[in-house]
């Protein structure tokens, strides 16, 4: 089993967030500013190595590296494509590829079918968790101009992922890109996808579905889709405020097979260090609304209780099952939701270690 750990590529300033915000605005403001909020809240997040701007090939390759020779076999970055409209894509076109380890990491991407916020930290509660102006819509002609990118910027290159030897590509949010299509569009845009690609000389799709909800997952293996994972399967998200770390992870774990017999499809068992998007919404005290960014907080993360999480992932043989499976881990830095692997003050390297020794 291979692990893989997901990429956000949102630590330097873009045009859109520097007129929300301000020139120059990014997430380590966030980060920084977060102060406990109850006894025992592990916050602030302090990175070990420093706050950095993932454009820097220097900077990023570096935690790369030190990931990847840790055990991190391949990252999954995110990219964000609105119909042709991309963002934060420096950081895996500068940031990675400029990189040392650019051309001999193992790397993927996941469409990361949202747009980023316009208000960080959220301050209002009677909003929507998913602002409309957020979504992403698509239909085939869109989808396949989106693989086409991917394949002519990235598929091709020596040390992309590949499973069973097909282009390994993800879908964040799968429930939407179906419902917006509709089943239909789904599979019309998943098949005219891959005719794209037989025809310009490029390999096939591994496509993955991310978290479908109980109405798509029956049916993404009809759709097209070739397996089905998660991001960060770890909080129950209308359960109680305070989640113990220990307790999550396995019955996480319990639910693996469930995913796998009910599509049809195998599953990639997904893994987190941690969960805590406390940054990311303001401090309304305890009067704190019950969703995110707020609502829940994993409590109890520890790298040894990590590492007992991903030795049964890599332990795990999905009942459908492919003969190159991936791990995957939320991820390497997301330090603004409480995930990441990153060296930190609290527990030095502990996180990747977790992962040497689990390996």
């Amino acid at each position: 089993m291979r692990t893989a750990a997901y990429v956000y590529t949102g630590w330097h300033p873009i045009p859109e967030r520097d007129a929300a915000f301000h020139p120059g605005f990014t997430e380590w403001e966030l980060v920084r500013a977060c102060r406990p909020r109850f006894a025992g809240h592990a916050q602030p997040k302090v990175p070990l190595l420093g706050e950095y701007d993932d454009r820097d090939p220097q900077a990023f390759g570096a935690r790369v590296a030190l990931a990847h020779e840790h055990g991190v076999d391949a990252f999954v970055f995110g990219v964000f494509w609105c119909r042709g409209k991309r963002v934060f894509e420096q950081g895996l076109d500068r940031g990675f590829l400029s990189s040392a380890v650019g051309g001999t990491a193992p790397f993927a991407c996941m469409w990361a079918n949202r747009m980023p916020r316009r208000v960080l930290p959220v301050r209002r509660t009677d909003v929507p968790v998913l602002d409309p102006s957020r979504e992403v819509p698509s239909d085939v002609d869109d989808f396949v101009r989106f693989v086409a990118m991917l394949a002519t910027n990235y598929f091709h290159r020596d040390n992309y992922v590949t499973v069973e030897g097909r282009s390994y590509l993800s879908i964040f949010d799968s429930t939407f890109f179906v419902q917006e299509l509709g089943a239909d569009g789904a599979r019309a845009a998943i098949a005219a996808a891959r005719a794209w690609l037989r025809a310009n000389g490029h390999r096939d799709l591994h496509l993955a579905a991310i978290e479908p909800n109980f109405t798509a997952l029956p049916i993404v293996r009809q759709l097209g889709f070739d397996s089905v994972t998660h991001y960060v399967l770890l909080p129950d998200w209308k359960g109680p405020f305070e989640q113990d770390y220990r307790e999550y992870a396995e019955r996480r774990a319990g639910e693996w097979r469930h995913f796998a017999a009910v599509s049809g499809l195998p599953y990639m068992p997904a893994v987190a260090p941690g969960w805590d998007a406390s940054p990311r919404g303001a401090d309304f005290g305890n009067r704190r609304p019950d969703k995110y960014p707020w609502w829940p907080v994993v409590t109890g993360e520890h790298p040894e209780l990590f590492g007992e999480a991903l030795q049964r992932a890599l332990a795990f043989r999905s009942p459908h099952g492919v003969d190159d499976p991936l791990v995957m881990i939320a991820s390497l830095n997301e330090w603004s939701e409480g995930h990441y692997l990153e060296p930190d003050m609290r527990f030095g390297r502990g996180w990747l270690e977790a992962i040497r020794a689990a390996r």
